[in-house]
């Protein structure tokens, strides 16, 4: 799929176009046949405890309903996750031995995945299809494996004979979760498999430590509780979870900030209308392409979006905009005025570094040391953005370029150089 950057349309240089739905529409036919599949045997068999299918699929269900997005657009769901774990890894519950076939625990918990993921549909929001056969394919790998151990009586009787099978398990299934996920996010993003599986595992990691342990605390306590486990061990999940949802919710609310502050300097005509925003997409897809890592990737956004606040300094606005036009010595003083007001906010340290550093050159004169990665990304960034501006013409474009790989030796990193062109013209 094609993607606009700068105002212009480019192709990605990755895999074919295909190749992403394609990919999504395998895991999710896969996970369709493994509906299909343990329905199939489930009705054939029967399920032979009715009561612990229901409560484990009702909190399966409430955790789809409650389920939740991470930074990086990622979909969650922890109580779910917890529920099908736990119900994978069951061993008794009260005076009775658990004994659900794999095919059953499959079935319960896609059917309840569906039954939770109805209001959203309903609301009008996403299915979010790939998101939910990852998280049942996790489920059926925990399931497939450990059941048919279980119900032979091969895990042993002990709790420490059966902990190190089950918590092994649930990190094989996390794995598998991740690897698929990073697998769907590299094609989507144009990013690299091991920048986005790094990322999987960063984001993602917290959140599996505490599903995996409120799964393991439910399989064993319903020994001593009976099903009265599954929701006194679920309710601690889902007090991390309205703290992960706020944490969310403030991360929006910042980057919303600092997009609204970005554009104090298109109101006060300091720049062009859009050129914050143009620098920023286009800096970030240079920061993909040469596989920089998410965390990282957010830094440079904001930092971004405010390169350019520091022009409120000027007494006359620098014409057009345009600030590879004029001296060293302004960008500089632009540069680090924009980076006190940054640093202002006492959090963005790490962006204000960047912003002051970005009107150093690739390669200073004294042998200090180079500027970071992400400022001399947005210096080309936005010395292209300058020369283009909202431009459509390929060759505006490839003069742009052209004009920016005569500065390597000095101004500009070459690297970064070569992303971008690979980004913003056409292939030959």
């Amino acid at each position: 799929m094609t993607r606009p950057v700068s105002g212009r349309w480019y192709e990605p240089r990755a895999l074919p176009r295909h190749a992403l739905d394609s990919g999504q529409w395998l895991l999710v036919a896969f996970a369709g046949l493994l509906l299909i599949w343990s329905v199939a045997q489930s009705a054939v068999s029967g399920i032979q405890d009715v009561h612990a299918a229901l409560a484990f699929g009702a909190l399966i269900a409430f955790g789809e309903l409650l389920r939740l997005n991470l930074p990086g657009d990622r979909e969650a769901a922890p109580i779910a996750t917890a529920g099908a774990m736990a119900y994978a890894l069951v061993l008794r519950i009260g005076d009775e031995p658990a004994r659900p076939a794999a095919a059953h625990v499959i079935a319960v918990t896609a059917i309840a995945m569906i039954v939770g993921a109805l209001p959203h549909l309903a609301a009008g929001r996403p299915a979010r299809l790939t998101a939910m056969s990852a998280r049942l394919l996790a489920a059926a790998c925990v399931a497939a494996t450990f059941r048919p151990l279980a119900n032979a009586g091969l895990v042993g009787n002990r709790w420490w004979t059966q902990l190190p099978v089950m918590l092994g398990l649930i990190i094989v299934a996390w794995g598998l979760e991740a690897v698929v996920t990073a697998l769907i996010r590299t094609d989507a993003l144009r990013t690299r498999f091991g920048v986005a599986l790094g990322d999987e595992i960063r984001v993602q990691w917290p959140i599996v430590a505490a599903t995996g342990a409120s799964a393991l605390l439910i399989a064993f306590a319903a020994e001593v509780m009976g099903l009265a486990a599954v929701a006194v061990f679920a309710a601690p999940l889902l007090v991390t979870q309205v703290a992960l949802r706020r944490y969310a919710g403030i991360r929006a609310t910042y980057l919303q900030t600092v997009r609204a502050l970005a554009r104090v300097t298109e109101i006060g005509g300091y720049v062009e209308t859009g050129h914050s925003a143009r620098v920023s997409r286009l800096a970030v897809a240079i920061g993909r392409e040469l596989g920089m890592p998410e965390a990282a990737l957010l830094e440079l956004e904001y930092a971004a979006l405010m390169h350019d606040i520091g022009q409120l300094s000027l007494r006359d606005p620098v014409p057009g905009g345009a600030t590879v036009l004029v001296a060293r010595e302004d960008q500089r003083r632009i540069a680090e005025y924009g980076a006190e007001v940054i640093q202002q906010a006492r959090v963005l340290d790490a962006v204000a570094d960047i912003v002051r550093r970005q009107s150093d050159p690739c390669r200073p004169a004294d042998r200090a040391e180079p500027p970071p990665l992400s400022s001399r990304i947005i210096r080309a960034a936005n010395a292209y953005d300058d020369l283009v501006g909202a431009s459509t013409d390929p060759s505006q474009a490839a003069e742009a370029v052209g004009r920016l790989r005569l500065d390597t030796a000095v101004e500009y990193d070459p690297h970064v150089v070569d992303a971008l062109a690979r980004l913003v013209l056409p292939a030959p």
